[in-house]
């Protein structure tokens, strides 16, 4: 499974669509997934579940198109967000 981590495979139950959806939700909300004030939009505006969308945070972060935040969250690093990372 190690070797899967580095790959643009999305986790399982997810689509390369769903990526798509889930990055461009986050960028709306500012990019940032700290708690559930983030999450639920999210989930709604990308028309996914709650695991969906915990997997896609694990899997930014295993791609390093997300970083961890010092308060526990995640901020997404690539498409709209890029800019905001730097």
């Amino acid at each position: 499974m190690m070797a899967l981590a580095g790959c643009d495979i999305p986790p399982q139950g997810t689509s390369l669509e769903d990526v798509t959806r889930f990055q461009t939700a986050v960028a709306s909300i500012g990019c940032d997934m700290v708690g559930e004030s983030d999450y639920l939009p999210v989930e709604l505006q990308a028309g996914l579940t709650r695991q969906q969308v915990t997997d896609l945070v694990g899997y930014h972060l295993a791609t390093e198109k997300a970083a961890e935040l010092a308060d526990g969250g995640v901020r997404l690093t690539v498409g709209a967000c890029a800019a905001d990372a730097a």
